[in-house]
Formats: C-alpha cells, structure tokens, sequence
C-alpha cells in the first residue's frame, strides 16, 4: 500500500484524504492542520493528525487536540505528500519536499512553472509517469479540459470560453457575502494559457467573472472545428468519458442550485459533484461552430485528477485501468442524465 501524507486538511485535501481510504492500493498516513480549530478536532477523530512544525505544537496541546508530530514526522512515514496548502506556498514547500527527497502532488492555485508538468488524467496521464512533483490543474481549468479533450480528436480546434465563477466556497466567511460582480481584468485569464499548458497547442482565449455564489462555476463554451460537425455525433464522443454528467433543463435541472440539490438526493459524501455537469440541451452546432453550458462543482472535480497523479507518479497503473478504478470508488458515472 502506498504511503500518502496530506498536508493542509482543508478544502481540497480533506476530499482527497477520504477518496484515498476508498482505494485499494495507497492509504493516509495522516494529515496536518495548522491550527486547532474545529475542522482539526474533526481530522484528528477521523486520520492521524500533525502540524507544520514545532512552533504549532503548543497551541494544540493547549486546545486539548492530540498530535503526532510534524510535517517532518509525517513525511517519515510517507512515500508523497498531496500538497494543498494555500496558492503561493507550495515554493517554500516544494524546497522541503526536495530535500526529504520525497514526491510531491501540488494543486492548481499554484503556477505551472511550480512542477512544469500540469496533470489531467484524460488528457496526459504518462505524462506524470513517474515524476516527483506534479501540479493538478485547478477545478475550472479541469472543468475545461473534461470537456474540450474528446474534442481534440477533430484535430485543430479553436476555443473561446467564458466563466463564471463563484467567489469563494461555501464555508469561507471571509470573502463574502459580497454584492458585486467582478471582471478578471487580464485577458486572457489564467484558465486558457492552464488548458493550454497541459493540450499541447490548443488555440484558446477565456475571460472569467466573479459573481456572489457559492455553490459552482457556470461555463459556457463556443468551439470552432476545421470542418462543419453535428450535434448528435458530438454528444456521441462525450458519452465515452463518465467524467461528463448530462442533465437537462427540460427534466427540471436549470440552475447550479439543483445540480447541489441532485448530489444532495443522491447520497453523494459532502454533496460533491466529481464529473463536469453539462446542459445537453444547450448543446447546439452551427456548421462548424459548437456552443454549450457547462458546471463545475469547485470543491471536488479535481479529487479523482489528485487519485489518477498519485497512481502515474508511482507507476501503479496504466490510464485507464487508473481512471476505471478512481471512477468506481467514487461513483463517478452515476449521474448521467440522459445517456
């Protein structure tokens, strides 16, 4: 079994801690809080729990919190360690891991130049063949690629998407309630130059807004093939991939708050939505032209990437007996609507 340390038990990496103890072939070795608060009171009953360093101890034991070291402990006792600490700190990170010669999983907040290797498993599983530090690309960018992967297979296409996204997630207080919308003034955003670093040479543009929500993205897509496509046939590549959930607004399912709400009746852990939600019957070809809605459930869609990068940069197993697994033990494929 695979040794897997968490460093950061928040958002992302207490997703990826719970996914691992569904595999077969790694486990947690622990993860680490930086601070005793309520969610690491809740870790500490669920995984061995550990913090930064030794400056933190202190105020654990004062809490009443059980720790069993530090990083340095838990990297003692781990093969990799999924990275999900705050963006802008996996540099500092990384310089430790290096040292302790230990691989490393980074995710999206931090910048492709981190790693030079931007993980999607659809899109270049090899790719991480091996390595010791990889970065899974952040949840839109993962969104963006579910997507526009199968549809490379037309040959040059051209991409110009919009997105807009929720302004923080549901248990930041800090951030919100916020009444505004608020431009990404750079254009391109960072989202298409993500895409493009792990599709090699994919033409593509994305402009990107935040609006006061907590609940997903929305993106909507228009692509431009080398030739005139159909809708059927286009529909028809995406149903190979159960990474892509179809639902329909004429079964009721207009907005992101159904989509929660559909996680919600499902029985679905945290009422996570692992696949890229996409409105089939906003699926619409103009001669070569394809536009579409598409959702993206933030908080989760990149924990299956995180499980598949573990797999490659050890070598467990090939792609698709990696995705087939992932898939099964989250249930990734259940919810798709009209396939």
């Amino acid at each position: 079994m695979l040794k897997v340390g968490i460093n950061a038990y928040g958002t992302i990496g207490k997703r990826v801690a719970e996914a691992i103890t569904k595999q077969n072939d790694m486990q947690v070795t622990g993860v680490i809080k930086a601070h005793p608060n309520y969610m690491s009171y809740v870790a500490s009953k669920r995984f061995k729990l550990f913090v930064p360093d030794n400056s933190a101890l202190k105020a654990f034991e004062n809490s009443g919190i059980k720790v069993e070291g530090t990083l340095e402990n838990l990297m003692d006792d781990s093969e990799l360690i999924i990275d999900s600490t705050p963006e802008g700190m996996g540099e500092e990170y990384k310089k430790i891991y290096e040292k302790k010669r230990i691989k490393a999983i980074f995710q999206g907040g931090e910048d492709h130049e981190l790693t030079n290797l931007s993980f999607n498993a659809y899109a270049n599983f090899k790719e991480a063949w091996g390595k010791d530090f990889v970065r899974v690309v952040s949840c839109n960018t993962t969104g963006l690629i579910r997507t526009l992967f199968p549809l490379t297979e037309y040959g040059s296409i051209k991409v110009r998407a919009n997105l807009v996204r929720r302004a923080t997630d549901p248990d930041d207080y800090q951030k919100g309630p916020i009444n505004s919308i608020v431009p990404e003034l750079k254009i391109p955003s960072h989202h298409g130059p993500d895409v493009a670093s792990v599709i090699k040479g994919l033409d593509i543009q994305t402009m990107a807004v935040k609006v006061p929500t907590t609940l997903m993205h929305l993106h909507f897509v228009n692509v431009t093939f080398p030739r005139e496509v159909k809708t059927e046939e286009i529909i028809e590549k995406w149903k190979k991939y159960r990474r892509i959930a179809f639902v329909s607004g004429k079964d009721g399912v207009k907005s992101t708050s159904q989509l929660m709400d559909i996680a919600r009746e499902t029985g679905r852990e945290r009422s996570d939505l692992y696949e890229i939600m996409l409105w089939k019957d906003s699926v619409s070809v103009k001669g070569n032209e394809l536009f579409y809605y598409q959702a993206v459930h933030q908080e989760s869609d990149v924990v299956p990437e995180n499980i598949d990068a573990i797999r490659s940069t050890f070598q467990l197993k090939e792609k698709q007996d990696s995705i087939d697994r992932t898939d099964k033990t989250l249930r990734i494929g259940e919810l798709a609507y009209g396939r």
